[in-house]
């Protein structure tokens, strides 16, 4: 439990941010992170983390979301919101079993609570995760959509799912050196043209595969590299 990584973006109440340390401090979650927070460090954030003040206290605060998850060899995006355009959707249950199974640090990626995520968020993400709810009600707060996400992370971990060597694994950062590679490609070859689809599409696609081996990136790098020279 000690890899996986809670991150709320823009969160604007700091009852929030307290109410959802609990919530991980009671699934044995530590690891949270804060980006761009409204109001951060206050009172009703402490009044809030009832026997999770060290998880308060230990909290990480980030400017951009992409500062959060460069070393993370997954982000799981958190919407209750349908997108036309998104990476791999998948149900709260398999995101983490899927995130059990990495020995290596693994992000669940929260918006803020009156507007959610960002499409630039979004699709910094590799998988966009869906809490089963009742159609035309299936906003949660956002502690207590932590809270769902916790208790699923923690019932997945004590399922005792084999993990994944943690030096396999890409990085966001990994990851996001990649595309910036193939954008450059697409750019120099005149193949992305202006009002294309082409990042959101490439992004969609290797969001399909669980987990890219960082040898696996080096090998798509070095042939982009490769064909760039030509």
């Amino acid at each position: 439990m000690a890899a996986i990584r809670i991150v709320l973006c823009r969160p604007s109440h700091p009852g929030n941010i307290g109410a959802a340390a609990r919530a991980m401090k009671t699934m044995g979650l530590s690891d949270l992170r804060l980006v761009a927070p409204e109001r951060f460090p206050a009172p009703q954030a402490e009044w809030m983390a009832t026997h999770a003040a060290d998880v308060l206290a230990s909290a990480r605060v980030h400017g951009t979301l992409q500062e959060a998850i460069a070393d993370c060899v997954a982000a799981f995006a958190l919407s209750a919101r349908p997108r036309e355009w998104s990476p791999q959707v998948l149900p709260v249950r398999e995101a983490a079993v899927r995130a059990a199974a990495l020995a290596a640090p693994v992000a669940f990626v929260f918006g803020s609570e009156s507007a959610g995520l960002t499409n630039e968020e979004l699709f910094a993400c590799q998988s966009l995760v869906h809490i089963p709810a009742e159609p035309g009600a299936s906003s949660l707060n956002l502690a207590q959509a932590v809270q769902v996400v916790a208790y699923e992370l923690r019932m997945a971990r004590d399922a005792s799912v084999p993990a994944m060597r943690a030096e396999m694994l890409a990085t966001v950062q990994d990851i996001e050196g990649l595309y910036g590679h193939l954008e450059e490609a697409a750019r120099s070859s005149g193949f992305l043209v202006p009002g294309s689809r082409l990042r959101e599409r490439w992004r969609r696609l290797f969001s399909r595969v669980p987990a890219l081996e960082r040898e696996e990136v080096n090998i798509l790098r070095g042939l982009l590299k490769a064909l760039l020279k030509k």
